[in-house]
């Protein structure tokens, strides 16, 4: 009989091999990040962010410990209260949070803090799942995808009430679980055309975009089969083409008047990085010009000047990576997304290979999350996003970041777990 110990050879080891990797990984750059000649600062000095990163560690070894022993039915009977709690912490944080950055959004304990929207994300893939696994729900229907929307749309409303906008965008991630599991191709497609057209009414005059619209659809209409051009299916197409239209026509007055302004000088930094060098622009032409000094095999471990001379805000927390690329250049930047490759590719096999729905649904969530930080974190230390400080999984400074990142993945190892053991017997 198999044996159902957290430690037995039913846990996934490339996966954990993967996690551990990103974890060390993470921790020796945080200390690089915040390493200082002068003081001699030490590795494991607790008044550095490099030794309160070692105390989460230790915290995050006895957290998973306890995952991998509890049954695994308990995260599927327990789903809607995780979720249920959740949307109570959300709600609390409001009220009795501290603010930080401009954020209302952390709990503090003496000199530590927790952020419950970084656990929402865990809360709500376990709903979906559940939602997802009850018999005859079908993603076509109008009902089922409305209690969907609901699910992720309420903790989105209660994060972006305390101004944590970046936090609120990671929940579109679950998209990709959703279109996984049968949701109509138009939904996302209408999801990423509104994005595109949304960058390009920011680039590029209007009345280009209007006449590529046109042509677009002139195209389409030419291509498209005799049998097709029927009146309903060209009205259609000519309504489809208006709402390209006025959504091309409003961007200016979202911008202007909806954003905040420092979303509003996030967009334009994104748009033209040039602008205000000195002021809204510093972050990300810092931030390219510490990655791009890395080169092929950067400066080495612990010699990284953009670092060392805080060039670069939040070096140690959203902008992590530029210390992976200052200090071990493209090489070891390279390593470091091939990690998160690995390890994405990984749950996304293990997540097809599941015999409940529930665990399915819930891998490809966990993948999905990941990908989604790892793509926006990474892309806006670029030029390519919006800067909207969101941590890099594993790698990032911060316990909530860590424990949440820790327990979405190790509560699917436990589920996955579970599904070794039986094909075992």
């Amino acid at each position: 009989m198999a044996r159902n110990d957290p430690f037995s050879q039913n846990i996934d080891w490339l996966t954990l091999v993967l996690y551990l990797g990103c974890v060390t990984m993470g921790w020796l750059n945080v200390y690089a990040a915040v390493y200082s000649p002068e003081d001699h600062t030490s590795l494991f000095d607790l008044t550095t962010n490099a030794g309160k990163q070692m105390m989460w560690i230790g915290t995050t070894v006895i957290l998973v410990t306890c995952i991998l022993v509890i049954n695994h039915k308990f995260f599927d009977s327990f789903a809607y209260l995780f979720y249920a709690f959740m949307i109570l912490m959300l709600v609390l944080v409001l009220f009795v949070g501290t603010n930080i950055n401009g954020s209302r959004s952390w709990f503090r304990f003496g000199g530590f803090s927790l952020q419950p929207a970084e656990f929402a994300k865990v809360a709500t893939a376990l709903a979906l799942a559940k939602y997802l696994d009850v018999p005859g729900m079908n993603l076509s229907k109008q009902k089922d995808l409305l209690r969907i929307g609901g699910i992720i749309l309420l903790p989105c409303i209660l994060i972006l009430a305390s101004n944590e906008t970046g936090s609120t965008l990671v929940f579109a991630s679950f998209v990709i679980m959703l279109y996984r599991e049968g949701l109509p191709g138009w939904v996302p497609a209408v999801g990423i055309t509104v994005v595109v057209l949304f960058v390009l009414a920011l680039i590029f005059p209007k009345l280009y975009i209007f006449a590529g619209v046109v042509a677009l659809f002139g195209v389409v209409v030419l291509l498209m089969p005799r049998y097709n051009r029927t009146t309903s299916n060209l009205i259609s197409m000519a309504l489809i083409g208006a709402a390209m239209m006025v959504l091309v026509t409003g961007v200016d007055f979202f911008v202007n008047n909806v954003l905040q302004k420092h979303q509003r000088n996030r967009i334009k930094v994104l748009v033209d990085p040039t602008i205000d060098p000195l002021g809204v622009g510093w972050n990300v032409t810092q931030a390219k010009i510490a990655i791009g000094s890395g080169r092929l095999q950067g400066k080495g471990f612990l010699e990284g000047t953009q670092t060392k001379f805080d060039f670069v805000p939040e070096q140690s927390t959203d902008f992590i990576f530029c210390t992976i690329g200052e200090e071990h250049g493209f090489m070891g930047s390279l390593v470091v997304i091939a990690l998160f490759i690995g390890l994405i590719s990984r749950l996304v096999i293990l997540a097809e290979k599941q015999r409940s729905k529930f665990a399915r649904v819930y891998g490809y969530c966990v993948a999905g999350i990941i990908f989604f930080h790892v793509m926006i974190n990474i892309g806006m230390t670029i030029g390519l996003m919006p800067v909207i400080g969101i941590p890099l999984p594993f790698f990032s400074y911060g316990g909530s970041s860590l424990w949440s990142f820790s327990i979405l993945l190790f509560i699917f190892l436990k589920m996955d777990s579970r599904r070794t053991a039986l094909m075992r017997r």
